[in-house]
């Protein structure tokens, strides 16, 4: 049988939130080192948690599966019984059984008859201990029972630059992986290292590469050519440091395995790691700027993720996309390479552009350090210039050249109402560089002499150690009532347009969770803010001047934006198309010229394979 997830436990150095897990009644006891729970006579084993609950709503409908079947491993005399959770109704009870494990014999029951009430809905396990001596849980797994006439060839492709140790503990963790799964023979890793620093050694599981460092787009494009050209049927673009379960790649090509149409794509969630209880981004959508899913959901709180499970399952925005900190896809459904963006929103504009159908699953998640601790001029540079083009090139994000603009505007605003100058600078010349059209891309592909020019620009917005003054407040205006401060910060452009307010008006101090948000500035006229772990800062003040001169400037490329907006348009939509094929992404990495006699002949889809072996 294929197994489709099994049962997850808490790992050290990824996830230790039991919450997310399971969910203990009674006397209980949980190994790290065995991975293994142990339960008292009568205590209750909960298993509705979102790493360990079947969406069978999404796998029904993505994939063929011929029957359904749960495992569990382990020793005891337990109740094991499977619950369907189907919204809207009364749930099902698929199986309840009282059964006697012993160790190395899984006990398996047969859930095909799911379909029979709902073909939507969650299923998860109840396990609870029957005897004196209690229980002890080692393993589980939902499986089908499909065969495969070829399993896909999947390639792991990993772009790396200047973190060697983070890229070589995860590529020894995959290593590891591989050789004990089932599909291990079927999936390769391949180590794009665009600092050519990080000398990972090849074996017959991984292949490193050189590149050239024309960041993330052209490092994903390198590794996509590749795979391609080893014949591969599918491609995985993910982070270097892997801070994910190995379940994430096993969950994702059983996926990919068993789907019934070739367009499916898998995109990975992400939590962030402050707090690795909550969602960061179930899946986004992209109008205007990024829109993530789910943000905030507590995955400790049941009701609360089944209702992002179940929602997820229907919810299919038109501008959805896949981050690539990990998203898999079928080789043969690309139809545009990256766009040469260097980093920021490479991945926004390959989901738009190619026709993926795209889904999440619960468990294959990332665990990402706070983006708000990334923020800096060059990311917010960065940021604004693929804002701006997706708007141009894509038929499902088209605008007026006024809505395109107010992009720019609220971009350059934010960051001028919490006086953060340095990045209102490097906003206004991104989009000036913008209004190059898109042969500056091409022209600036590593970025090198931009990313020089907005280092000597970052004055004041640069972590450093903090002196004890740093950090004494003043606060009055900022101690308003909500509606009074906000109206008092926009009205006044947060003190802009007030005399003396720069004296008179608070000192404050702010963490990181506050950084990127503009209300919390208002009232104030200079802020410290803190880094996640309070040890280091840097501190804006409000000046008019520098606030006046960035609002002209940016008065004036808002007008030469406007003005020349249709033809800017059509140089993107031609240029995009050029930009975005395998040839000019040969050309620019100085590979072997595009002759078809060199690539494979590509992999029969699945939905062919499935179809005749079903």
């Amino acid at each position: 049988m294929i197994t489709l997830q099994k049962l997850t436990f808490p790992e050290p150095g990824i996830c230790t939130e039991h919450d997310l897990y399971f969910r203990p009644r009674g006397a209980f006891g949980f190994s790290q080192s065995a991975n293994e729970i142990w339960l008292n006579q009568g205590s209750l084993l909960v298993l509705d948690t979102y790493f360990n609950l079947l969406n069978i709503g999404k796998w029904h409908a993505g994939c063929a599966l011929d029957g359904l079947y749960v495992e569990l491993t382990g020793h005891g005399r337990i109740e094991l019984r499977a619950f369907q959770a189907i919204p809207g109704q009364s749930w099902e009870i698929l199986a309840c059984e009282v059964i006697t494990m012993s160790p190395g014999v899984p006990y398996r029951a047969d859930l095909s008859h799911y379909a029979e009430r709902s073909v939507r809905g969650l299923i998860y396990l109840e396990v609870k201990a029957l005897d004196e001596g209690g229980a002890t849980i080692t393993g589980g797994r939902f499986a089908t029972d499909t065969k495969l006439a070829t399993p896909p060839r999947l390639a792991v492709s990993i772009t790396t630059f200047k973190r060697e140790d983070e890229v070589r503990r995860t590529v020894a963790r995959l290593q590891t992986f591989l050789g004990s799964y089932e599909f291990g023979e079927n999936v390769h890793v391949q180590v794009v290292d665009n600092g050519q620093s990080a000398k990972i050694p090849e074996t017959g599981k991984v292949t490193p590469m050189d590149n050239p460092n024309y960041g993330g787009a052209g490092g994903f494009a390198r590794g996509l050519i590749e795979a391609e050209r080893a014949g591969f049927s599918h491609c995985l673009f993910m982070d270097d440091d892997a801070s994910f379960h190995m379940e994430n790649i096993a969950r994702t090509y059983a996926f990919l395995a068993l789907s019934r149409d070739p367009k499916n794509a898998v995109s990975g969630a992400m939590i962030n790691n402050t707090h690795k209880w909550a969602m960061w981004e179930n899946g986004a959508f992209f109008d205007g700027s990024c829109q993530p899913m789910f943000c905030g959901v507590d995955l400790r709180n049941r009701d609360a993720v089944f209702g992002m499970e179940n929602e997820s399952a229907t919810l299919n925005p038109p501008t959805l996309y896949g981050g690539w900190w990990f998203f898999a896809f079928a080789i043969d459904q690309v139809r545009h390479h990256p766009f040469p963006f260097f980093v920021r929103g490479d991945d926004i504009s390959f989901s738009l552009m190619n026709d993926f159908d795209i889904t999440t699953l619960n468990g294959v998640v990332s665990f990402q350090d706070d983006f708000s601790e990334k923020e800096s001029p060059q990311t917010l540079y960065l940021d604004l210039r693929n804002h701006l083009i997706h708007h141009m090139v894509s038929d499902k994000l088209a605008r007026r050249p006024l809505g395109t603009a107010k992009i720019a505007i609220r971009f350059i605003m934010r960051s001028l109402l919490r006086f953060h100058y340095d990045s209102a600078r490097a906003q206004l010349l991104s989009w000036q560089d913008t209004m190059e059209g898109p042969g500056f891309f091409d022209e600036n592909i590593d970025m090198a002499a931009r990313r020089a020019t907005i280092k000597e620009m970052t004055q004041t917005e640069v972590w450093r150690d903090l002196a004890p003054e740093d950090k004494i407040e003043r606060r009055r205006q900022t101690l308003k009532p909500h509606d009074k401060r906000h109206r008092l910060g926009l009205w006044t452009l947060n003190g802009h347009l007030v005399p003396f307010s720069a004296r008179r008006w608070d000192r404050i101090v702010l963490g990181i969770g506050e950084r990127g948000i503009v209300f919390p500035a208002f009232g104030a006229s200079r802020i410290t803010y803190l880094n996640t772990a309070a040890d280091k800062g840097y501190t804006v003040a409000q000046s008019k001047a520098q606030f006046f001169a960035i609002a002209w400037q940016m008065t004036r490329t808002l007008w030469r934006f406007t003005r020349g907006y249709k033809a800017l348009k059509r140089q993107y939509r031609d240029g995009y198309d050029a930009m975005t094929t395998r040839g000019y992404w040969q050309d620019k990495l100085t590979l072997p010229p595009a002759n078809p006699d060199t690539f494979r002949e590509p992999i029969v889809s699945r939905a062919k394979q499935i179809s005749a072996s079903v």
